[in-house]
């Protein structure tokens, strides 16, 4: 390994001697780019070359653009002109998390090096996004990343808000969420790549490789990229001197109890990108090992993918167009997804063996890796996930306008929209919300649901012109379903868009509802039936409060909207007037 690096650092030399240099070469692999040296290397490169163009998007939270560099060997620059070329699209995202910043300096080397020795693919457009959290990467430290091994200094996770940016791809609290989401929207990439670092256990990859969940990705897809793709990538990766493995999540407390797959759900960049029925890759280097080697393998990885998607790309893109057919088609969807702890395969592990000594802190047992005792062995690896909660589409979602962020992101997310020209009333599917759990800490900012029961009832609902539909025939299907549905792991409910629905606004005074309720009761013989067998099968119900609070949410007194979810759905075929 050693020797290849030597290798690798020495042909970069070669190749760039007369070419504008990076701080990561210069430095001889300690240092990693600042974002304004970044930023600097690409204009200089879209001045000198007619091939490369740096395009400005809108700002981030710290108020800087975020940027796309993109590599086109025909030198146009407009997404739908290659689209209609049949050009393959690869995006690369770098600095999410600017901490792990291989990825920024491997796609600058990368990037100069395509276009200076004439080296772009004539049927794929590369796409870079230089620094994602440049909010992460203005604050700059040498400490936030205690257990990584350089470079001197790196960017901070978090953004200007303090935000994960790798968990707001649903939700979008952040300004950079949203322009990311025009960038991707815009140019509809095939296959995705997000570089990161790992942390975790000790072993002996440079680099170990997550791909979307092929068990979530739609099928036709996942066929071609576990047959396909991947093996290519890990068998190139071999030969290139950084043999890959899976994403190491262990089960128990080191990895030769086995590993997990990797559930990807849409909040992260690649369950994002599953939802557009695009490829996704993320690339994670080992934390221990020096940056120096990471970023060697990252660029490796780099290139290899972008020869892989070149000489698969009228297949990719024929692969895709007939996914996108069939979501469109599709009425059956998986909101939420179930680990098959019976389908272990075994897979060859390269690992350190994990000890215990005692703590020079607390002198209590410690775990460690013994580095002197490599091993290769057999380990299980889960990767089989199976459809939890399920649920089949509408013919339409009817979205009332007050709800501006949510409609804002659908548009933003390429998803068509007709609006009611007149105040309608719809015959349409409702839920109420019979339970749900919130998390008791916030979480990115958000006091997440889960666990939701629904009530669905078929009922009368006043529209008004200028409320949305949603018509479930479209290609990003599994974007409107995955977001609408409130039981979906990562829908809009779960991120609290819709918490106005959960609070009761209309009530009663005691004293002068007890005679309406006892008259109620009196006129209602099935009422009063109703309570008694409540009051028989819930101890709640032996208050006297319980009870008259029970008779009014039965009474035509209580208000319809309390717990009612405000997205309707419209079952029967109905004649709508739109604009």
């Amino acid at each position: 390994m050693k020797k290849f690096y030597l290798f690798v650092f020495s042909f970069f030399f070669y190749l760039t001697s007369f070419a504008q240099l990076t701080p990561f070469e210069i430095s001889k692999g300690q240092k990693t780019t600042t974002y304004s040296e970044c930023i600097s290397f690409y204009k200089q490169l879209d001045a000198n070359h007619e091939e490369v163009k740096m395009l400005t998007y809108g700002l981030t939270d710290v108020g800087k653009p975020l940027n796309l560099v993109v590599l086109s060997k025909s030198k146009i620059f407009d997404p739908k002109i290659l689209r209609q070329q049949n050009k393959a699209i690869l995006l690369i995202n770098n600095g999410i998390h600017p901490g792990e910043p291989e990825g920024i300096d491997a796609s600058m080397i990368l990037a100069r090096d395509l276009v200076k020795s004439k080296s772009l693919p004539d049927n794929l457009i590369i796409c870079i996004i230089p620094i994602y959290n440049i909010d992460g990467a203005l604050n700059r430290g040498s400490f936030s990343r205690a257990n990584q091994n350089g470079p001197e200094a790196y960017g901070f996770r978090g953004n200007a808000q303090n935000l994960d940016l790798n968990r707001d791809f649903i939700k979008t609290d952040s300004k950079n969420s949203y322009v990311f989401q025009q960038i991707f929207n815009q140019w509809n990439p095939d296959v995705f790549v997000d570089t990161h670092v790992s942390n975790g256990a000790d072993y002996q990859y440079v680099m170990t490789l997550i791909e979307t969940q092929k068990d979530k990705l739609n099928p036709i897809l996942s066929q071609f990229m576990t047959q396909n793709l991947v093996p290519n990538l890990y068998e190139k990766m071999k030969k290139s001197g950084f043999e890959m493995t899976p994403y190491v999540d262990h089960i128990y407390e080191t990895p030769d109890s086995g590993i997990v797959g990797f559930l990807e759900t849409p909040r992260f960049a690649t369950g994002y990108a599953t939802l557009h029925n695009t490829i996704g890759f993320i690339t994670e280097t080992h934390m221990l090992k020096p940056f120096a080697q990471r970023e060697a393998a990252t660029a490796s990885f780099l290139n290899i993918i972008i020869d892989e998607v070149s000489s698969k790309a009228k297949l990719i893109i024929a692969t895709r167009k007939k996914a996108n057919e069939q979501v469109a088609k599709q009425n059956l969807f998986p909101l939420t997804w179930v680990l098959n702890k019976d389908s272990a395969k075994m897979i060859d592990f390269k690992g350190f063996e994990g000890k215990h000594k005692p703590s020079e802190i607390s002198n209590q047992s410690r775990l460690y890796y013994d580095e002197k005792e490599p091993f290769t062995k057999k380990i299980p690896q889960l990767n089989k996930f199976e459809p939890g909660i399920e649920v089949n589409k509408p013919l339409a979602y009817v979205l009332p306008q007050a709800w501006d962020k949510a409609i804002r992101l659908l548009k933003l997310n390429n998803v068509k929209l007709q609006q009611l020209k007149h105040d309608t009333t719809l015959n349409v599917e409702m839920y109420y919300l019979e339970d749900y759990k919130t998390s008791p800490r916030p979480y990115e900012g958000h006091y997440l649901h889960s666990n939701v029961k629904l009530k669905k009832v078929l009922t009368a609902v006043n529209f008004y012109a200028g409320d949305f539909v949603i018509f479930t025939n479209q290609t990003t299907n599994r974007y409107i379903v995955e977001t609408l549905e409130p039981q979906a792991t990562d829908s809009y409910f779960a991120w609290n868009f819709f918490d106005g629905i959960l609070g009761q606004k209309e009530h009663f005074s005691a004293y002068v509802f007890e005679d309406l309720a006892a008259d109620l009761l009196k006129k209602d013989p099935n009422l009063r039936k109703s309570l008694n067998e409540a009051i028989l099968s819930d101890d709640k119900l032996k208050n006297g409060q319980a009870q008259l609070n029970w008779v009014y949410q039965h009474s035509p007194y209580f208000e319809k909207t309390y717990l009612r979810y405000p997205v309707a759905r419209l079952i029967t075929p109905t004649k709508l007037n739109l604009k």
